[in-house]
Order: structure tokens, then C-alpha cells, then sequence
């Protein structure tokens, strides 16, 4: 999941998703040569949401 879809799924800034991933909360894929792009494994997401006992604001399919 890219790290804009987590950040609208929490409800929050993209920022706020790079600090948890930076802070090691929140682990990340970096895909892609040079500087890549962050990607979210679902299973990452999920046991995040279920750590930090908040529930997403929409549903993910």
C-alpha cells in the first residue's frame, strides 16, 4: 500500500505516516532503484492499527 493510501485510511498526513515508519512503528518496503518509493505490506498495516487500538476511517478493499 502506497503511504498516501495509509495516511487517507488513518485519517491523517502523509507526514504523520512517514514519522511512524521513521520511528520504526509502522514497517515499510523501499521498492525501486535510487531513492525508491515506500510501500506497506497489509499485514503492516493491520497489526499497526490493532498496536495502536484505533480503527481506520474507511475500510480498505
Amino acid at each position: 500500500m502506497k503511504v498516501k493510501d495509509i495516511a487517507a485510511l488513518l485519517d491523517v498526513h502523509v507526514a504523520t505516516v512517514y514519522r511512524e515508519i521513521e520511528a520504526g512503528r509502522l514497517h515499510a518496503i523501499r521498492v525501486g532503484a535510487g531513492r525508491g518509493t515506500l510501500r506497506i505490506p497489509r499485514p503492516a498495516y493491520d497489526a499497526y492499527v490493532s498496536s495502536a487500538g484505533t480503527a481506520p476511517a474507511v475500510e480498505a478493499a
